[in-house]
C-alpha cells in the first residue's frame, strides 16, 4: 500500500453505509424469521453491529475538526492499527469460529450469560488495573474477594437457617454487611499501600505478604464456632438479589453494576487529576516526584481504592452464588492481571485503557464459556489462555521497545 490519505468525511460515509447494510440485513432476517434453528439470534447481532458502525461513522463526520480532515492509510499506519487492535481481532475470530462449530452460540441468552459471568471479574480487574498502571501489581486481590464474600454472607443468612454463622444475630439491613465487607478489604488495601509507599517494598512482595495474611485472617474468621469452616449457606433473598436480580426479567443486575463501575473508573482515570497522577507515576516515577505529585499519598489511595473494588467484587460474588467459603476468589488475581495485560495494560506501567480491560475480561470469559459450550476438553482452555497471555505480553514488549 502506497503512502496515501482518505478524507474523514468519506471514511465516515463509508462506515455509515456499511452499518446501514448490516442493519438492513439483520432487520430483514428478523422480519421474515429466516432459519431460526440455523442462525438463531444472528439478526439481532447484525442490527447491533450495524447501528454501532453507523454511530462510528457519524462520530467521524461530526468530529472532523477534532480528529483531522484526513486519515492516513499508509502501510505503516495500517500495521500499527492492526497491532494495537490485535486482541480485538482475536476475540472476533474466536466468536466466529465457535459460532460456526455450534450455531447455538449465537443466542442472545449466551451473550447475556457471558456478560453476567464477566461482571464481577471486570470489577476486580478494574481495581487491579490501578496497581498495574503504576508499574506494580496486587497478588492479594483474590483473597480479598474471598474475605468480602465470607464477611458479607456470614451476616446475611435466613433467621430460620439451622447452621447460622451468628445464631443470635437479628435481621439487619443489607447495607451493613456490604459496607463492613468492603471496609475490611480497604483496611488490607491500606496495609498494601503502607508497605509499598512508606517502606518501599516491591508491590509483588508486599501484596504477596498481605495475600497470606488475608487468607489466614479469613480462615480464622471462617473457622469460628459454631460454623467451624462449614460452607456458608441459607443466604437471605434480600442479599442474594444483589447478584441475581433481573431487570425487565431479562437483564442481570450484575451487568448494570459492572457497567456503572466501568464508567466511573473511566472517568477517574481520564478526567481527574488523580487519574493523570496514576499514569504519570507509572510512566516515570522520578519525573512525577519532580513535578510535585505526592507519590506516597497517591500510592496509598490506589491500593485502598483497589481494595474497595475487590470488596465489591466479593460481595457480588457471594450474592450471585448465594453462599461463600474461605476459598472464594482463589486465583482471581491472576485472571484479573492476565485480562488487564491482554487488554493492553503495560506491565511497565503508565499505559492502559478501560476499554482494553473490558475486552480482556470478555476474551477470557468467551474462552471459558465458549470452549465448554462446544464440548472441548477444559484443559484446552488453559493452553489457549497461556498462548494469548504470552502473545499479548510479546506485543506489549515490542511496542515498549520501539518507544
Amino acid at each position: 500500500m502506497n503512502e496515501s490519505t482518505v478524507s474523514r468525511k468519506s471514511f465516515g460515509t463509508i462506515m455509515g453505509c456499511i452499518g446501514a447494510v448490516l442493519t438492513l440485513i439483520g432487520a430483514i432476517l428478523k422480519i421474515i424469521n429466516y432459519g431460526p434453528k440455523i442462525i438463531y439470534d444472528l439478526p439481532w447481532y447484525l442490527i447491533i453491529i450495524g447501528v454501532s458502525v453507523i454511530a462510528y461513522g457519524v462520530y467521524n463526520i461530526v468530529n472532523i475538526e477534532k480528529l483531522g480532515a484526513n486519515i492516513d492509510v499508509s502501510r505503516k499506519t495500517v500495521k500499527t492499527i492492526l497491532l494495537n487492535n490485535a486482541i480485538i481481532l482475536a476475540l472476533i475470530v474466536m466468536v466466529i469460529v465457535i459460532a460456526i462449530i455450534e450455531p447455538r452460540f449465537l443466542q442472545m441468552r449466551v451473550l447475556r450469560d457471558i456478560l453476567s459471568q464477566s461482571s464481577t471479574k471486570l470489577i476486580i480487574a478494574l481495581g487491579i488495573a490501578f496497581t498495574l498502571l503504576i508499574g506494580g501489581t496486587d497478588l492479594s486481590a483474590g483473597r480479598m474477594v474471598g474475605l468480602a464474600s465470607v464477611v458479607a454472607a456470614s451476616m446475611m443468612q435466613n433467621p430460620e437457617y439451622a447452621n447460622r454463622f451468628f445464631p443470635d444475630l437479628p435481621v439487619i439491613p443489607v447495607l451493613i454487611p456490604v459496607v463492613l465487607a468492603i471496609l475490611a478489604c480497604m483496611v488490607f488495601g491500606a496495609l498494601n499501600g503502607i508497605l509499598v509507599s512508606k517502606f518501599n517494598l516491591p508491590p509483588f512482595i508486599a501484596t504477596l505478604a498481605v495475600q497470606v495474611i488475608v487468607y489466614g485472617a479469613c480462615s480464622l474468621y471462617f473457622d469460628m464456632p459454631p460454623n467451624k469452616s462449614q460452607p456458608i449457606g441459607g443466604i437471605s433473598p434480600s442479599f442474594s438479589i444483589l447478584g441475581q436480580y433481573m431487570l425487565f426479567d431479562s437483564i442481570p443486575i450484575l451487568i448494570i453494576i459492572a457497567l456503572l463501575f466501568t464508567v466511573v473508573i473511566w472517568f477517574v482515570l481520564n478526567k481527574t487529576v488523580f487519574g493523570k497522577n496514576v499514569y504519570a507515576i507509572g510512566g516515570n516515577r522520578q519525573a512525577a516526584v519532580v513535578s510535585g505529585i505526592n507519590v506516597p499519598l497517591t500510592l496509598m489511595i490506589i491500593f485502598v481504592l483497589a481494595g474497595a473494588m475487590y470488596g465489591v467484587g466479593g460481595v457480588l460474588e457471594s450474592a450471585r452464588t448465594a453462599g461463600a467459603t474461605n476459598n472464594y476468589g482463589i486465583g482471581y488475581e491472576l485472571d484479573a492481571i492476565a485480562a488487564c495485560v491482554v487488554g493492553g495494560v503495560s506491565l511497565n506501567g503508565g499505559v492502559g485503557k478501560v476499554r482494553g480491560i473490558v475486552i480482556g475480561v470478555l476474551i477470557f470469559t468467551v474462552i471459558q464459556y465458549g470452549l465448554s459450550f462446544i464440548g472441548l476438553n477444559p484443559n484446552w482452555q488453559q493452553v489457549i489462555k497461556g498462548i494469548i497471555i504470552a502473545a499479548s505480553v510479546a506485543i506489549d514488549m515490542t511496542k515498549y521497545n520501539k518507544k
